[in-house]
């Protein structure tokens, strides 16, 4: 129920503050609102609730705002202090203290409403042209051998991107092409830059487009056309770096990637050495692993090789000895059937007649002849003169002593046996 004023005896009628301030919210209300105000922040918080509250002043005058959580959490932007703004709201009279204040709805960057416009339109015919289509993008080097960098010399930026490619990867070289990066004259800098990258003999393998962040008019150098259709001109994959993670431009459409900042981007080419170092490490291990256990199964399949085999040289000296029996049992064998045979010509000679009796004792001493140039060559007969048949270890004959060191062993085959020896001098 209202308050009814009270009418003193000179009849001016005296309000209750809570009237009084209310009556003059119905009257800012209907004269005013909604409202769009431009000034400069002052005094930016974010309450733990999510509510924001300022000042917007000019060279005039100020007055406080409020922006309710629903609204902040439309903002595609962090305002700041000294940010140049367009609010549209409602004035309303805060009650409890009797303050004006303007109930925030809505709160952008002051002239960013046309240039968002033309932003807009400009995106919209290039992606129609397909200088976005993901299908052109390429894949980053994961080991690139040198890094190109356009950005400006004063930039932040700059120290922001170096200081992480030296941290991470030192050895990689960087070529870095300067350009302005904020005013008129910036996007023909910029692709004057990066032609030049382009143009390098032998070329980089990744170019890094950055710069800080900063209000639409700070970053629209990176939203020229020509600027964007160099991009997509670059022979190797480009990363844009533009601003904070929630501003975005033509540029960071047309690169191959987009990173959130300027280091990020640095950080998106440059796995640290430690990662890769590691990664060599495990790969390592494994090799060695693999290599061991292979050369265990070898092992083992030699083993049983070796066991069926048995030595070689063991083998040859057998066989050797089979073939000096041989060779004796053939003698005796030739001795014996030549004493039959001389044994039967007698018998024939005392039948036969004179001229084949004559033809059969040539026969005979070409027989005996014979016989005892292969009885000379048995060298079983050689060993039972007081020879001895030398073979090293691996059975191999020993025909000089130069063949022979200090410390060898050898074995000395005599006609009753075999004894094995060791050379002391």
């Amino acid at each position: 129920m209202m308050e009814r004023e009270q009418l003193p005896s000179s009849g001016m009628r005296v309000w209750a503050v809570g009237a009084l301030c209310r009556a003059v919210a119905d009257a800012l209300d209907a004269r005013f609102n909604p409202v769009s105000v431009r000034g400069e922040i002052s005094g930016f918080s974010r309450a733990a609730s999510g509510h924001c509250y300022f000042s917007l002043k000019d060279e005039s005058g100020q007055l406080r705002c409020a922006m309710f959580r629903r609204a902040a959490g439309l903002l595609d932007f962090s305002p700041r202090d000294g940010d140049q703004v367009e609010v549209r709201g409602r004035l309303a009279v805060y009650e409890p203290r009797g303050d004006l204040q303007l109930i925030v709805e809505s709160l952008s960057r002051a002239g960013q409403g046309a240039l968002f416009e033309q932003f807009m339109q400009r995106k919209a015919r290039l992606e129609a042209e397909g200088l976005f289509d993901p299908a052109r993008k390429r894949a980053l080097p994961v080991l690139p051998r040198s890094i190109g960098l356009v950005t400006s010399l004063g930039a932040a930026a700059l120290h922001d991107v170096v200081t992480a490619l030296r941290r991470r990867v030192p050895h990689i070289p960087v070529v870095l092409a300067p350009a302005a990066v904020q005013g008129a004259g910036a996007p023909a800098e910029l692709v004057r830059s990066l032609r030049s990258l382009y143009a390098l003999e032998p070329k980089v393998d990744v170019i890094l487009l950055v710069r800080g962040g900063g209000s639409i008019e700070d970053l629209w150098a990176f939203n020229d056309e020509t600027l964007a259709r160099t991009i997509v001109q670059s022979p190797v994959p480009v990363i844009s770096g533009v601003g904070h993670e929630t501003d975005f431009t033509i540029a960071d459409f047309c690169a191959d990637v987009r990173a959130p900042t300027p280091t990020a981007a640095a950080e998106l080419v440059a796995a640290s050495r430690e990662l890769w170092l590691g990664a060599l490490g495990l790969l390592e291990e494994r090799l060695r692993d693999a290599v061991s256990g292979r050369i265990d199964v070898l092992g083992q399949r030699l083993d049983v090789a070796t066991g069926r085999l048995g030595r070689p040289s063991t083998l040859v000296a057998r066989q050797r000895l089979g073939l000096a029996h041989q060779a004796q049992r053939l003698h005796y064998a030739v001795l014996s059937r030549t004493g039959r045979f001389a044994q039967a010509q007698q018998a024939l000679q005392a039948r036969a007649p004179l001229g084949l009796r004559t033809t059969l004792a040539r026969h005979h001493e070409r027989l005996d002849r014979a016989a005892l140039r292969l009885q000379l060559l048995d060298p079983a007969l050689v060993l039972q003169r007081g020879y001895a048949w030398l073979t090293d270890a691996d059975g191999r004959a020993v025909t000089r002593a130069a063949e022979l060191a200090p410390g060898d062993a050898v074995t000395a085959r005599l006609a009753d046996g075999s004894v094995d020896l060791k050379v002391v001098q």
